[in-house]
């Protein structure tokens, strides 16, 4: 069968010079979460030059580009633009020196650890090898460049800003993540594909005192420990066997002197769960494993657990993805072309598609150098391999670049094809 998108990706090695150098520029200017201005702006210089209708400011930052092309379906692709307050170790010559400031008024170093910029740079040139070629499809094209994906506010903001209001329903939301793996390679799956998220902080009341002295203090350290260490057993105990969790506490801050017994402690948590039903029951087990331990320390206040952020669990539509994936296997040989459990990561991509009540489908692409990803398949050594959000993470940009436009391009065109 032929293959719809070959027409519209004739021009992509042509394009492809100057897409490895927007995304080495992009790379090199990492912007924080709600910051995204400079990588806006060169988002919405592109589509303009293109011919697309272009919104910018859409909650705060986001851009969205509409290019319509006579009667047909609407499809949506989105990227997200910010990066994380990490220094960047990879190593490569267009490395992010870069610092920020962040929400809290502090300077941060800040990097693309994630790869946000090489989601920026495919949808990129998505969109203009779209408006170079129109005569290969028909229908409307929304190109949606997305802030706050780290911080898990910019689809929401996008949405309290009328994206649903101000622009065409689409009948498939359509997104990808760079992630470790053969570069050259694309995965994904029907149903749940990434999980939902829950982040936590736990501020814990005692009684300070001098250190020496610690029958006077009702110690929030200890007490804190105890959390800690009572929490690993939910997954371990409460969870079964054939479900999914995770239970992750990466800050705990108690005191500034050693001699000295503090008044509180703080815990920072976050969950990971790919079932309702699994997600209520580990919070609830959180909240009565806090409460149980400061009422066995005596503690004088009953903890503060506040939501610091969530993300929902995204789900791909059974028959968007079986289209999705039936595009993907005419447009690269089988080998590239991979089936994939969940991933414990998380997204608020799938925010487009639940609350709009459109199919979604959400795939990964590698940008591991195949050779690197080989040795360490081979050795038992894939946990090794700098994952996402490492200071050392840099997806190799050959072919990543080219697979992952490639895989949009197929993907949307399951639905525009004329």
């Amino acid at each position: 069968m032929t293959d719809p998108s070959n027409s519209l990706l004739a021009n992509l090695p042509g394009l492809l010079p100057k897409l490895e150098a927007l995304y080495k520029d992009v790379h090199a200017h990492p912007e924080l979460s709600m910051q995204e201005n400079r990588t806006a702006d060169i988002a919405a210089k592109h589509l303009r030059g293109n011919g697309y209708e272009v919104t910018t400011g859409l909650g705060k930052t986001g851009v969205v580009g509409l290019l319509r092309n006579g009667e047909g379906s609407t499809v949506m692709l989105r990227a997200d633009m910010d990066a994380l307050p990490v220094k960047e170790a990879s190593g490569v010559g267009y490395a992010s020196t870069v610092t920020a400031t962040d929400a809290e008024g502090n300077t941060t170093p800040v990097a693309h650890a994630c790869g946000h910029d090489m989601h920026v740079a495919w949808l990129i040139g998505v969109a203009a090898l779209f408006a170079q070629q129109r005569e290969s499809w028909r229908g409307t094209l929304m190109v949606v460049f997305q802030p706050g994906e780290e911080t898990a506010q910019g689809a929401q903001a996008m949405i309290d800003d009328g994206l649903f209001k101000r622009f065409p329903k689409p009948d498939v939301v359509l997104g990808q993540h760079v992630m470790v793996g053969p570069s050259g390679t694309v995965a994904g799956s029907a149903g749940p594909i990434t999980s939902a998220a829950d982040s936590l902080q736990i501020r814990l009341f005692g009684r300070g005192a001098h250190g020496s002295m610690p029958q006077a203090s009702i110690d929030p350290v200890v007490m804190a420990a105890a959390v800690v260490l009572r929490l690993q057993t939910i997954v371990s105990r409460e969870v079964a066997a054939t479900d999914a969790a995770v239970v992750t506490v990466g800050v705990l801050q108690a005191g500034t002197k050693e001699n000295v017994i503090p008044d509180e402690a703080i815990i920072k948590l976050n969950v990971r769960t790919f079932d309702e039903g699994v997600r209520r029951h580990v919070l609830a087990a959180i909240e009565r494993i806090v409460n149980a331990e400061a009422q066995a320390s005596g503690a004088p206040r009953v903890p503060e657990i506040t939501q610091l952020d969530r993300y929902p669990l995204n789900i791909n539509d059974k028959q968007a993805s079986d289209r999705v994936a039936e595009a993907l296997r005419r447009h690269f040989p089988a080998d590239r072309v991979r089936h994939t459990g969940p991933a414990p990561a998380s997204e608020d991509f799938g925010c487009f598609g639940s609350e709009w009540n459109a199919p979604s489908v959400y795939w990964f692409v590698g940008g591991t150098d195949p050779e690197i990803y080989a040795k360490a398949k081979a050795a038992g050594q894939i946990n090794d391999l700098p994952v996402n959000h490492s200071p050392l993470f840099a997806p190799v940009i050959h072919p990543t670049l080219q697979t992952g436009i490639e895989a949009m391009v197929a993907g949307a065109m399951a639905w525009l094809a004329k």
